[in-house]
């Protein structure tokens, strides 16, 4: 009976073991976030609410025409406020850079320990932004909604994912991780709508139908 019994707390043992590494490898429950997109049934109000038109012209636009990483609070800049809050067990030096912490990438499934791993993803980037209505605000507006803290605008992902994103809009380009194509679009339709920035019939097309599956 020892036998038998020494067997099965070393079956319970590794099980544990196995279930605390099957955990490293998905999002960490107690992690922070950006804020919640509205539910997916005032998503698909809010998309019937949007201006649906031709995409705009990229003419005249320039990073630069949306200040960003703009100062947050003492030494620390949004792309480091954002850092901060969305991954695990985050610490910053004295001028708050991360130089340790855990980030689990929520396009990709990635997890990632160096910060330099990570960018900050502006939800609808800032050129589809400018095409969308954008170009006609004032600066003062374009930073506001490049530096939003408040509404579901800003995320950190893993680099080279946020570069293949690009300026693309969710007609063109959705996150490879289908669990979190829902939230994607409410966050998308939530800022959208928000802002007051109009989509293109392909753009509403596939927000529809990531909605309507929510």
């Amino acid at each position: 009976m020892s036998g038998i019994y020494a067997r099965r707390i070393a079956v319970v043992a590794a099980s544990a073991a196995l279930a605390a590494t099957t955990g490293l490898l998905t999002a960490p429950t107690a992690q922070a976030a950006m804020p919640t997109p509205v539910s997916a049934s005032t998503a698909r109000s809010y998309l019937s609410q949007l201006t649906v038109s031709t995409e705009g012209s990229s003419s005249g636009y320039s990073r630069d025409k949306f200040p960003h990483w703009i100062t947050q609070s003492g030494a620390c800049n949004t792309r480091e406020v954002v850092l901060k809050r969305d991954g695990t067990g985050v610490v910053q030096d004295s001028s708050c850079a991360a130089t340790s912490g855990r980030w689990y990438s929520e396009y990709d499934g990635a997890t990632w320990t160096a910060s330099g791993d990570l960018d900050i993803d502006h939800m609808v980037p800032l050129a589809e932004a400018w095409r969308s209505g954008a170009s006609g605000w004032t600066t003062a507006q374009r930073q506001s909604f490049a530096n939003d803290l408040t509404r579901p605008q800003l995320i950190a992902v893993t680099d080279n994912v946020n570069q293949s994103k690009s300026d693309q809009d969710p007609g063109e380009w959705l996150p490879s991780r289908t669990a979190y194509r829902c939230t994607y679009a409410r966050a998308w339709v939530h800022v959208k709508h928000y802002y007051g920035l109009s989509v293109d019939s392909t753009e509403k097309s596939s927000l529809q139908s990531v909605l309507n599956g929510c």
